[in-house]
């Protein structure tokens, strides 16, 4: 068995060749089109001496050209490398720099910014530019680093599968969001890869799946509709559609998150499942959802990750889709899926995400000790992932130590996310470690503060901080953006807060912004946050 991304990838083209596989706007391929388009692209890639091992940057927006990009990248056993596209100069010489890009694949409309980076790195030899999707006629010119077309790249070239065998163990890379420092490479097996974020393993029963199951199972039924609405260059998102495409389901994207766009979508398409980032997605999608005009209940799976999926919105959603399932995903780029929470509106939590406790997932405690979940009910750990667990970083044999643990001869995934053990085999997700606030000896996990602060009907999003304090060594601040009109002081939120939480846990301080700070996937940026909260703090020092 290859268990290889590009095999799995085929064998659902062999069995569901004539299929819609991605929807971008107006352009649509099947699979056996999306095949033949990579297969093209590939060819390309192999005729420039790229092949397994290599590193090629994407670089763009959600497009059926991105796809076609990835899928070719993969087929020649080179590695993918998802870079944001709303990086400036610096962060993608960082980028190109730390992955040892060979080749780049990017929108043409991003040919200034690669013009400027590019040569300086000599190995980057083979560059691509896609057409826009929101921006199609851009001509920005190629000329000054050797770019070429994807037009006149895949000019000529076969359209045949003949790139020879694969393997399991090749690595495929996944950049994390860098939202507490820089982006690190994670370097993943492919079948550890796809066990854990593509499908290889039910995430429910915690069954592995064969390599032709996924195949198999979409040749015998309809296929679903899907639309994750995250960009591509997100982990999360490029397993979703890799996960959708093994299985031959059609993934419909958009280069642009549009709440309106979205439901129209839904309604066009009679989408049946979505994913979202967290309150992030889910609120305003919910406001365009209540202003009206829209049916939306195709809909019979609602799931969100990666973010705050708050009580408040849950409920809202819930009230009108009472016949959809609703799941809470927990997870990292470092672990893939963790655990999935089925949501009953009966038993909301305010204090973060209740999951069950996924396949290999355990909590261990910070003396290393692994917590038995019968037993340790109610004891806070980190989470930790055993089994198809990453390679490690990307050149950082550092960070991977720390990261990447054996204990008592079985090797661990721990990137620093809390949890509290629940009866019956779950979780609640507190939050990443690493901005955990120590306030007077007393541990605050910032998730669990901003949960109940978004169920103030004053508040539209919030990120909460610990700031330096003399005496308590660190204090709870909340950065918090406002619904239009509302009002909000530092007092009046901590009454509101007295009844959810412990007097240690409210904030405060209190900065009112026009809006969070988060990045193009909801993620929030919570090292912006602190520098705003700090210059806030100083400002009305200063003003005292």
């Amino acid at each position: 068995m290859a268990l290889n991304i590009a095999d799995l990838f085929e064998h659902a083209v062999d069995a569901v060749p004539d299929r819609l596989a991605v929807q971008v706007g107006a352009d649509t391929l099947t699979f056996a089109e999306l095949e033949t388009e990579s297969n093209k692209l590939a060819h390309y890639l192999a005729a420039q001496g790229i092949g397994k091992g290599d590193h090629v940057g994407l670089y763009s927006k959600n497009s059926i050209e991105h796809v076609i990009a990835l899928i070719a990248i993969l087929k020649v056993r080179a590695v993918s490398i998802n870079i944001n596209y709303r990086y400036v100069a610096g962060e993608l010489e960082y980028i190109f720099d730390n992955a040892d890009l060979v080749g780049l694949v990017h929108d043409r409309v991003y040919a200034p910014l690669v013009g400027e980076v590019a040569p300086k790195f000599a190995k980057l030899q083979t560059i691509i530019a896609l057409p826009n999707s929101m921006e199609p006629d851009d001509a920005s010119d190629l000329s000054g680093f050797g770019g070429v077309t994807l037009a006149d790249a895949v000019a000529g070239q076969s359209d045949a599968r003949d790139f020879g065998e694969r393997s399991a163990d090749d690595i495929h890379i996944i950049y994390t969001g860098g939202t507490t420092g820089y982006p690190k490479g994670v370097m993943w097996r492919h079948e550890d890869f796809w066990r854990v974020l593509g499908g290889g393993v039910d995430f429910m029963t915690g069954e592995l799946k064969g390599e032709f199951d996924q195949s198999k199972a979409a040749a015998d039924g309809a296929g679903l509709v899907t639309l994750p609405l995250s960009p591509l260059m997100h982990g999360g998102a490029q397993a979703s559609l890799l996960m959708h495409l093994f299985a031959g389901q059609l993934t419909i994207m958009e280069p642009k998150f549009d709440p309106v766009r979205t439901w129209e979508l839904v309604d066009e398409h009679k989408v049946q499942m979505i994913f979202m980032t967290g309150d992030a997605m889910a609120r305003p999608l919910i406001e365009a959802y209540e202003e009206g005009g829209f049916d939306g209940q195709s809909l019979f799976a609602i799931a969100s990750s990666a973010a705050i999926f708050s009580k408040a919105v849950k409920e809202r959603w819930m009230a009108k889709f009472p016949n959809a399932v609703f799941t809470d995903s927990v997870g990292s780029s470092e672990t893939g899926f963790q655990g999935t929470g089925l949501q009953d509106a009966s038993a909301l939590s305010t204090d973060g995400p209740v999951v069950t406790i996924g396949h290999a997932t355990v909590i261990i405690d910070d003396d290393g000790t692994v917590l038995d979940p019968s037993v340790d009910v109610g004891k806070v750990g980190r989470t930790a992932k055993a089994g198809f667990v990453p390679v490690g970083y990307y050149k950082d044999p550092v960070k991977s130590a720390q990261t990447f643990i054996e204990i008592d001869g079985t090797r661990y995934s721990i990137p620093g996310d809390y949890a509290r053990i629940e009866e019956g085999n779950r979780l609640t997700l507190l939050g990443r470690g690493s901005n955990c606030v120590n306030t007077g000896g007393e541990k605050v996990y910032p998730e669990e503060v901003e949960m109940a602060i978004k169920g103030h009907e004053g508040v539209y999003d919030v990120l909460v901080v610990g700031l330096p304090d003399e005496k308590y060594g660190q204090t709870v601040h909340a950065v918090v953006e406002l619904r239009e009109g509302a009002e909000l002081d530092l007092e009046g939120l901590r009454d509101y807060l007295r009844s959810h939480l412990s007097g240690y846990k409210l904030p405060r301080g209190l900065t009112l912004v026009p809006e969070i700070p988060r990045n193009a996937t909801g993620k929030a940026q919570y090292p912006q946050a602190k520098e705003i909260a700090l210059a806030d703090r100083t400002a009305k020092e200063a003003s005292n």
